[in-house]
């Protein structure tokens, strides 16, 4: 844009809260009203700034959903919601959501997960890249009271020590589920284990596949491992689900002393809620 006559600055750019930026060609500069008006904006008096649109919840909303493709009855995205596909009816994103897919009836994505996929009804995605097939709710009854999903956790030991996958490789993310006297699952988690260095016994490579299982409430009441496939020095390394102090629900893998191992595993949660 080129200056207007009798003017040392012109509109750089609008950003999202509707506030235009002007520049006078090196640094970003507050018009006053005269400025801001000359070049067909509205200046706000009372918060002095030069505005291109009011900014309001449903301004974010709309430009949140040029991003999001929506198909059906009373599906909704609260506030922060983008690059997400909603096909179906009464679905619903809670908020600060990214990536979402949900395909059925009556489904939600919760605040703040990312990358996650809902299908049936009655599901709820409550973990960040989280597969979920809903069961229908025991006929509407709550969201989540008959699910199965699919999570992917990762991470790395150097010892013998019991350690904690991240959810979705998010290394600020442990917790599997939290702890509730009414919600019942059965697990099964495919972990798979490679070394990729250390001095300790074996060698690069040495590597294992693992399975366990088991059913949950409030602590593991009956889990057991089995080893699916191992090559080379793998001795005591394992997998199991364990519990935080307050009962949160984590997947765990053990390695060797000073063996570097990635870790990968497929958590199948199977959940009920009476």
């Amino acid at each position: 844009m080129e200056y207007r006559s009798g003017f040392t600055v012109k509109p750089k750019e609008v950003i999202r809260s509707g506030q235009v930026v002007f520049t006078d060609g090196t640094n970003d500069v507050m018009p006053n009203q005269r400025a801001c008006e000359a070049y067909g904006y509205t200046y706000n008096a009372r918060t002095r700034i030069c505005e291109a649109y009011s900014y309001s919840t449903r301004t974010e909303l709309a430009i949140s959903n040029e991003t999001n493709f929506i198909k059906g009855d009373r599906n909704r995205t609260e506030t922060g919601t983008g690059n997400s596909i909603i096909v179906g009816q009464s679905n619903i994103t809670k908020g600060s959501n990214r990536n979402a897919i949900i395909i059925g009836d009556s489904n939600e994505v919760a605040n703040g997960v990312n990358n996650a996929s809902v299908f049936g009804n009655y599901g709820i995605a409550e973990r960040d890249g989280e597969v979920v097939i809903g069961g229908g709710g025991f006929n509407g009854a709550g969201k989540g009271y008959a699910q199965s999903s699919t999570i992917t956790l990762t991470g790395t030991t150097t010892n013998n020590t019991a350690t904690s996958l991240f959810v979705n490789g998010d290394s600020a993310t442990t917790i599997i589920a939290r702890s509730s006297t009414s919600s019942f699952q059965g697990f099964e988690a495919n972990v798979l284990g490679v070394r990729t260095g250390g001095a300790g016994p074996g060698n690069v490579n040495d590597r294992i596949f693992l399975r366990a299982t088991g059913i949950v409430y409030l602590k593991a009441d009956d889990q057991s491992m089995e080893i699916l496939g191992e090559y080379g020095s793998t001795r005591n390394w394992a997998t199991a689900i364990a519990f935080s102090g307050t009962n949160d629900m984590l997947l765990q893998v053990t390695g060797g002393t000073s063996v570097n191992i990635s870790w990968s595993a497929t958590l199948n949660l199977y959940e009920m809620t009476v």
